[in-house]
C-alpha cells in the first residue's frame, strides 16, 4: 500500500532536484527524507532518481511516476476536503470536468449560474481535461460530471451519457476577401483556397480527416497553417492567412477582421456530451446533472 506521506516527499524531491532543499521545505531533516525515498524505491522495485554529488534527477520511469503521483495527491486532497464538508453536515462540493467547448458555448456558465442561485453554499471545482482523463475521473469518483466532446462507449458498465448540443461549423473568411461578398457559396468556390486547419484532440489523424471531409463535399483545401484551437484559427483568419471552419458559438457577434458565412450544404458540427457515473453517491450530483441537461438548447 502506497504511503501518501512518502509520495509527498517524492514530489518535493523531484521538484527541487535536491534532498537538502526538499527537506527544508518539508521541515524535516535530510537523513530521514533520504531514507523515505529509498524505502519508496525499494517497495516499488523502481529507480526513481539518478544521483550524483551535485543533484539528483528523475529517471524516465520517475517522470512517469511523478505525473501519476501528482494526480493521485490531487484526488486525495479532493477526497479529504469532501470528507470534512460532509463531516460538517454540508452537501459537499462538486468536481466538474470540462472541455473548452463547454465554456464558450455558454452551457457550463449557464448551469453554474443556476447552481449558485439555488445552492449558493456549494463549492465547485473545475478541471479542464481531455475526454479520456475525465472518464477515468468519473470511474475513480474524483469527478462528479464530465462535459466532453464524445460519449463513453455504449457498453461501458459504469458510465452514462447524454448529448447536450451540436454546434454548427461556419465558414470564416478574412474581411475583404473576394468570397466574403458572395451571399451563396458553392463547394467549387472554396476549391484551392488557402485554409487554416483546426486541430482535433479526438482524432490522431485529424488533418487527413479534415481534408477527406472537404474532398467529399467537392473541394480540395490548400492547408497553409494548423491552429491548435478555434480562437487561434480566428486570429489567423483575421490576419489574412486563409479560411477556416469554426463553431458558431465561437463567432457569436462576429470577431473583428473576419466575415462569417453559413454553408447550407455543410452539415459538420462540434458536439458536446455530458457523462456521469451510473451511481450517484450524493443528491447534489444528480441535481446538478439535471441542471446541466436543462441548460442544453432544445
Amino acid at each position: 500500500m502506497l504511503d501518501l506521506r512518502q509520495l509527498r516527499y517524492f514530489v518535493a524531491v523531484a521538484e527541487t532536484e535536491h534532498v537538502g532543499r526538499a527537506a527544508e521545505q518539508l521541515h524535516i531533516s535530510q537523513s530521514p527524507l533520504s531514507r523515505q525515498i529509498a524505502q519508496l524505491e525499494n517497495e516499488l522495485g523502481l529507480t526513481l532518481f539518478e544521483r550524483d554529488r551535485q543533484r539528483i534527477r528523475l529517471t524516465s520511469d520517475g517522470r512517469v511516476f511523478l505525473a501519476e503521483t501528482r494526480a493521485l495527491l490531487t484526488h486525495a486532497g479532493r477526497l479529504e476536503n469532501l470528507g470534512r464538508r460532509l463531516g460538517r453536515g454540508e452537501e459537499g462540493g462538486l468536481c466538474v470536468g470540462y472541455v473548452p467547448d463547454a465554456m464558450h458555448t455558454g452551457l457550463l456558465p449557464s448551469a453554474l449560474r443556476t447552481l449558485r442561485t439555488e445552492r449558493p453554499g456549494i463549492h465547485v471545482a473545475l478541471y479542464g481535461q481531455q475526454s479520456a482523463e475525465q472518464f477515468e475521473g468519473l470511474r475513480q469518483r474524483s469527478l462528479d460530471i464530465a462535459l466532453v466532446q464524445e460519449p463513453p462507449a455504449e457498453d461501458d458498465p459504469d458510465l452514462r451519457s447524454a448529448l447536450l448540443l451540436e454546434d454548427p461549423l461556419l465558414l470564416v473568411l478574412p474581411e475583404g476577401h473576394p468570397l466574403a461578398e458572395h451571399p451563396d457559396l458553392a463547394p467549387g468556390d472554396l476549391d484551392g483556397q488557402p485554409w487554416i486547419a483546426v486541430e482535433s484532440s479526438r482524432d490522431p489523424a485529424w488533418r487527413d480527416t479534415f481534408v477527406a471531409s472537404c474532398v467529399a463535399l467537392g473541394f480540395a483545401p490548400d492547408i497553409v497553417l494548423d491552429a491548435a484551437e478555434p480562437l487561434t484559427a480566428l486570429g489567423l483568419v483575421a490576419s489574412g492567412f486563409g479560411l477556416a471552419l469554426v463553431q458558431k458559438s465561437m463567432v457569436r457577434g462576429t470577431a473583428p477582421g473576419v466575415a462569417v458565412r453559413e454553408l447550407p450544404w455543410h452539415h459538420g458540427s462540434a458536439r458536446l456530451w455530458a457523462a456521469w457515473h451510473r451511481t450517484d453517491l450524493r443528491p447534489i450530483v444528480g441535481a446538478f446533472r439535471a441542471t446541466v441537461l436543462e441548460a442544453a438548447p432544445a
